[in-house]
Formats: C-alpha cells, structure tokens, sequence
C-alpha cells in the first residue's frame, strides 16, 4: 500500500500538465501561411477535384421589386415554419414557444413595425432583435425577402376596416357573425 501511493501520484502527474483544451488557441497553419511541407510552401490548397461549392444562405440577395403571388405564398410558408412558432399565425407575438414561457415576441403588426423599412424587417430576420436571434444562416436572403413581404401582408390584414375590404369578403365576414 505505501508503495501504491507514490506510484499512483507518479502516474496522475502528467495529467496535471494538460490543462484545459481550447480550440481556438492551438497551433495550426492559417491559409496564406508559409508552409515549406507542401511543394509551393503555401498552406492553401486547391480544392479536391468535383468538390461542390457551399452556398451561403447569409449571402444577400437583392430586395424584389414587385410583390408577386407567389412571392407571398413563399412568405407564407415560410413564416410558418420560421416564425410562427415564437410570433404566432397571426403576427402578434403569441406563438407557442411564448406560450411555454420564452420571453414575448414583438409584434410585428404594431404600430413600430408598421413604420420601419422592409430592409429594418429583413436586418431583424437576419441579425435578430432582442431576444430574437439572428436567422441569417438559417433562412436564405430570397426567403427573408418573401417572409417581408409577407409580414406585409399581415400587417395589412390586422384591424382592417371592414367597409375596406370588397363585397364578397364583406358578405363571408357578416355570415361568420
């Protein structure tokens, strides 16, 4: 046992030397680093042949000029699956992840959305605001566009007047009374 010991300690020392592990500061070659182990002595090398490029969904994509149909159905469909569970269907900030106790989300048919820029709205999709996160890489920028356009939408849907809207629409609304 007296023996053990000492043995024991002589085995856990060179853990002692190790230390935490951080990736980020650790010996490694940076692209344009010279590297005399490569033929050029350049770190950089050439892509494997038949490699596919990465397209970066953050990359920008220019604002659309028009507002089409499908445009809008794209919109839809994408806030319900980006959006609505923290925003809700409706726009308002009541999603269900809300509903579980996550802080509110803003309203984006109130009165300060309303106001702001589509190029506010998109720079709020793609860097977030508050407790929202940014969804750049999540979202591609023609997507965020459309989920503007969208919001749009909604924004004009909420609290219209009723003697706004056309006859037919009117007439579906009285009966649903």
């Amino acid at each position: 046992m007296r023996r053990a010991l000492p043995l024991a300690l002589l085995m856990m020392a060179p853990l002692a030397a190790c230390g935490e592990a951080d990736m980020a500061d650790q010996a490694r070659a940076k692209t344009w680093d010279k590297n005399p182990f490569f033929p050029r002595e350049i770190t950089m090398r050439q892509p494997v042949a038949g490699t596919v490029p990465r397209r970066d969904p953050a990359a920008p994509a220019p604002q659309p000029q028009t507002v089409s149909r499908d445009l809008l159905d794209r919109g839809q469909q994408r806030y319900a699956v980006f959006c609505t569970p923290c925003h809700g269907q409706d726009g308002r900030g009541q999603g269900m992840i809300v509903a579980r106790g996550f802080p509110h989300a803003g309203n984006l048919t109130g009165e300060d959305l309303r106001t702001a820029s589509a190029a506010e709205i998109y720079d709020a999709i793609s860097n977030g605001r508050k407790a929202m996160f940014g969804m750049a890489q999540m979202i591609p920028s023609a997507d965020r566009w459309a989920i503007v356009a969208y919001v749009r939408a909604l924004q004009l849907s909420q609290d219209a007047p009723v003697a706004s809207l056309p006859e037919p629409d009117r007439a579906r609304l009285e009966a649903t009374r």
